[in-house]
């Protein structure tokens, strides 16, 4: 004779319930006879995949296929006024090679790089100290610090561009209320004005100038980050050891920044080495080329000059470089970590 499973209500107290069955009380659908299906929401590889999509999608349209198509153009005859596309080979390449104004150009931006990359990691991290300062109105010191940063480059360009006129400019006229212009005795000479963007070394120097301006607020927020990220306790610890500000500095503070400062290089060297906006703006790469770079030579090559072909092969000789000093710093970075 069957007998009947016992009840909740037939149970005697105390009595412990029998176990669920697996799977029992789960919501969401079930496959059949199988376990329930998880939701998008719980699949983190389909997730990371729909995330990074749009920064892949944005990557192949202006970088991936730029590129390709540079490559292209540079194995190609390809002008403004005939835009077909007839295999060249390596003569694009010759060409520039060839060119007296390309090896100039090469010299002018590592010229151009280096300075500018010195004084962009060692202002920086003066204002990076200033910044993270504590005192009466840094609200507005933080503000002028950004504020070169965030102007657009073209604006800025424009405003230096009447800043080191060679007539109008006001930097001449505070040198000769300081007696440095414009006497006999003066420390740049008797003459009444200074041609900043007639003389090739004064144009290189005041093209350097802007372009420092321009980047160095970049990387004091960069260096202002690392240190902050410092623990105080270093500093108390230096300090009962009878560490003076000047040991401190340089025995703590700048090993413990030196990663941080070496990509902020890395970001500064990347602007730097294909920026065009202030040499065109102030100088169009002259006089004389003498502050012509690769970029702007590339631009005038291609653009101006209407020889796509050998514009683009000036802008991939861009890409061998960049791609060597992105690794030397990154692997310097990865030294400083390790060690």
């Amino acid at each position: 004779m069957s007998t009947a499973e016992p009840t909740a209500a037939d149970r005697t107290v105390g009595e412990p319930a029998a176990a669920d069955p697996p799977g029992a009380g789960r919501s969401g659908p079930t496959g059949p006879g199988g376990p329930p299906r998880m939701r998008l929401a719980d699949r983190e590889g389909a997730l990371a995949w729909i995330f990074l999509m749009p920064s892949v999608v944005y990557i192949l349209a202006l970088v991936a296929v730029p590129f390709v198509l540079a490559i292209g153009f540079a194995m190609s005859d390809v002008t403004a006024g005939d835009p077909s596309f007839d295999w060249v080979g390596a003569r694009n390449f010759q060409a520039i090679f060839d060119d007296p104004v390309f090896w100039q150009s090469l010299g002018n931006t590592f010229l151009f790089t280096a300075v500018s990359m010195v004084l962009i990691v060692v202002l920086g991290k003066v204002l990076a100290n200033i910044l993270v300062a504590d005192f009466r109105g840094k609200w507005l010191v933080r503000f002028l610090v950004l504020l070169p940063w965030t102007t657009p480059v073209a604006l800025s360009s424009i405003a230096w561009l009447w800043m080191l006129d060679s007539i109008f400019s006001p930097i001449d006229w505070v040198l000769r209320k300081l007696g440095l212009l414009g006497t006999p005795g003066a420390v740049l000479g008797p003459e009444s004005n200074q041609y900043w963007l007639g003389e090739p070394a004064l144009a290189m120097g005041s093209v350097i100038a802007v372009h420092v301006w321009r980047l160095t607020p970049l990387a004091a927020v960069i260096m202002m980050a690392g240190l902050v990220a410092i623990p105080q306790d270093m500093h108390e610890a230096a300090k009962v050891d009878g560490a003076g500000y000047w040991r401190r500095m340089f025995e703590v503070t700048i090993p413990l920044v030196l990663p941080v400062a070496a990509v902020a290089a890395l970001f500064g060297a990347v602007f730097t080495f294909t920026d065009m906006a202030v040499v065109d703006v102030l100088t169009n790469g002259g006089p004389n080329n003498a502050t012509q770079v690769l970029t702007s030579w590339a631009f005038f090559r291609g653009i101006d000059g209407g020889d796509v072909g050998q514009g683009a092969a000036i802008a991939l000789f861009l890409f061998p470089l960049l791609l060597a000093a992105a690794i030397a710093i990154l692997r310097a970075v990865r030294r400083m970590e390790i060690r």
